[in-house]
């Protein structure tokens, strides 16, 4: 459900252990070249769901909440279409956002934690976790993977840098964390092979370092200027009110139970090794200044 650059990423490791159904809104044929079976339905229409009832053992569910509001019908509705015979899958991995946290003043963050989302944004994904949840006290093993920046060689916020958009001063910045869309697809498959029941996990790598430090070392290593740094006040004025809600919320996530529990050894363990795949596969020399 959702089948974006992550789940398509996720889709090699997938095909050689399931037989893969994919919801579309229109067929793709880069999906049925890779042995995917496409249905086609629309989370906003329940009445295009009926095939759903029954179909799966395992799904993986990436499609995000809709733009507004403070719950989640989308994922309300997957789960209602997909008991209609009365039999839920018995797996289901979805894929989160870090923003349940809300801001924890740079604290290092565990999966122990409570939810605490300050944004509409983070407050929908806290509802289609809830009611995750809910499905997983009727025997689906539900894993929540709370991915943080997702980035890779073609999902780099160079565009921002070019422009010139202000980064906060480092005594006012605050602690950013990522994951290699590589990684977050491995961890996908491997929530639905190892995933404990109602169980979330921190998606992320071993970095903790500060946002603009993060668009330092984009620009050295893309050879751009270094976003010029601003205070919080001169920010807000500049920045749209998207942007500045990353700048609004600070904390460090502990992964020792990605680790531990699905057993995943990431191919990027810092964004300074990810970066450097990006650059390798654009066949661009790092720069030295």
């Amino acid at each position: 459900m959702g089948c974006g650059d992550v789940a398509r990423r996720a889709l090699p490791v997938l095909t050689r252990r399931w037989r893969v159904f994919a919801l579309v809104r229109d067929f793709d044929p880069a999906l049925r070249a890779q042995g995917v079976l496409q249905i086609r339905g629309d989370l906003d229409r329940p009445g295009s769901l009926r095939r759903l009832a029954g179909l799966a053992q395992a799904v993986l569910h990436s499609a995000p909440p809709p733009g507004e509001g403070d719950g989640d019908p989308r994922t309300r509705r997957l789960l209602a279409a997909l008991a209609r015979r009365g039999s839920l899958p018995w797996r289901l991995a979805y894929i989160s956002t870090t923003g349940v946290y809300g801001d924890c003043g740079g604290a290092r963050v565990a999966e122990t934690r409570p939810t605490a989302a300050r944004t509409a944004r983070g407050r929908r994904r806290v509802a289609a976790e809830r009611l995750l949840r809910a499905a997983g006290r009727k025997g689906v093993r539900v894993s929540i993977l709370r991915a943080p920046g997702i980035y890779a060689a073609d999902r780099l916020p160079l565009d921002r840098i070019r422009r010139g958009d202000p980064v906060l001063l480092p005594a006012e910045d605050v602690y950013t964390n990522h994951i290699h869309a590589a990684d977050l697809a491995a961890a996908c498959a491997a929530a639905l092979e190892r995933g404990r029941a109602n169980r979330a996990y921190n998606v992320c790598d071993d970095s903790a370092l500060a946002m603009g430090d993060w668009f330092d070392k984009l620009a050295d290593a893309f050879g751009l200027p270094r976003p010029p740094r601003a205070t919080r006040a001169e920010v807000r004025a500049r920045l749209s009110p998207t942007l500045l809600s990353f700048m609004g919320e600070s904390r460090r996530l502990v992964n020792a139970r990605l680790k531990r529990e699905l057993k995943l050894r990431l191919r990027h363990p810092t964004v300074d090794d990810g970066i450097a795949a990006a650059l390798q596969s654009q066949g661009t020399p790092p720069c030295s200044g």
